[in-house]
C-alpha cells in the first residue's frame, strides 16, 4: 500500500508539536493520546493496527497488536482522516520535552528502526512492527535497545526524541552510543549491544554496563536527553523518595 502524501509544519523549539495538513480523503495514524488539536472536518477512529494491510484478518491484527504490547504501547492506534472539503490540519505533540524528527521514508530506503517509544505519527500506509534484536549482547543485557520498532513505507513518518537531536551519517563506519541516546537508524546500519569495557570502567565509569554499536552505511539519529535519564534525576530528588531539595526555598 502506497502511503498518503501529507504536508506538515514543525512548531516550537524545545517543546515541539507537528501540525499535519491533510487533503480530503487523506489519513494519518498516531499513537493513542498524542493528538493536540484538529480542525473541523477531521474525523478520528481508534483501530487495531496501522491500516497498512486493509485486507488483513482479525488473527493477523491480534498478533500484531500483541507484539505492540511488548513495546509498552497501546493495542490500538488512532486514525485521523479529512472527511471535509478543502485542506484540514491535525496536530500531535511528544509526551516529554524534546524534538520531533520528520523522516521521509522513501528518501532513506523505506525502512527505519527506532526505539520502542519513539514513534509519534505517520502517513497512512506506513507499516509498524516490532523488531527483536537477536544479537547475543542484546539478548543478555536487554533493556533499552533490545526491542525496537520497525517502520516501513514511502511516506512521511514522525518520531520524537528528548533534548537536542543530531543526525549522524555513517559511511562504512562504526559509532558507539549510550543505549538510551539512540533514537533511530536507517536500513544499512548493523546494530548490536556490547559490554562497555573492562570491569573497572563498567563499575565506576558512570557510562553504563553496555553500549550500542552501530556500523555500516546509513543515517543514525541521537538524542541528548533520554527520558529514562530525566526520570531517574527527577526521582532521585523527589522528597517522597528521600531525595535532596536542590536548594529550593
Amino acid at each position: 500500500m502506497n502511503c498518503h502524501e501529507v504536508d506538515y509544519d514543525i512548531i516550537g523549539h524545545d517543546l515541539q508539536m507537528v501540525e499535519i495538513e491533510l487533503d480530503p480523503g487523506e489519513t494519518v495514524i498516531a499513537e493513542a493520546g498524542a493528538m493536540n488539536y484538529m480542525e473541523q472536518g477531521i474525523e478520528f477512529e481508534t483501530k487495531m493496527g496501522d491500516g497498512s494491510s486493509p485486507n488483513q484478518g482479525m488473527i493477523g491484527k491480534l498478533f500484531g497488536a500483541g507484539k505492540r504490547m511488548l513495546t509498552g504501547e497501546s493495542l490500538f492506534m488512532t486514525h485521523f482522516s479529512n472527511q471535509g472539503v478543502g485542506k484540514r490540519r491535525v496536530a500531535f505533540a511528544a509526551p516529554y520535552p524534546g524534538a520531533i524528527i520528520p523522516v521521509d521514508m522513501k528518501a532513506i530506503g523505506g525502512r527505519l528502526l527506532c526505539q520502542k517509544d519513539a514513534f509519534l505519527a505517520a502517513a497512512l500506509g506506513t507499516k509498524l512492527s516490532v523488531a527483536f534484536n537477536k544479537r547475543l549482547g542484546a539478548g543478555f543485557f536487554g533493556g533499552e535497545g533490545f526491542i525496537l520498532q520497525r517502520l516501513e513505507g514511502d511516506g512521511m513518518a514522525f518520531i520524537h526524541a528528548g533534548g537536542a537531536v543530531i543526525r549522524k551519517e555513517l559511511n562504512d563506519e562504526t559509532l558507539r552510543v549510550d543505549t538510551g541516546c539512540l533514537v533511530a537508524f536507517s536500513d544499512g546500519i548493523d546494530y548490536d549491544i556490547q559490554l562497555s569495557g573492562g570491569l573497572k570502567s563498567m563499575l565506576f565509569g558512570g557510562e553504563g554496563i553496555v553500549l550500542a554499536t552501530l556500523s555500516g552505511t546509513g543515517s543514525v539519529w541521537l538524542q541528548s536527553l533520554p527520558f529514562s535519564r530525566l526520570a531517574d534525576r527527577i526521582l532521585a530528588h523527589a522528597p517522597a523518595r528521600g531525595g535532596s531539595d536542590m536548594g529550593e526555598n
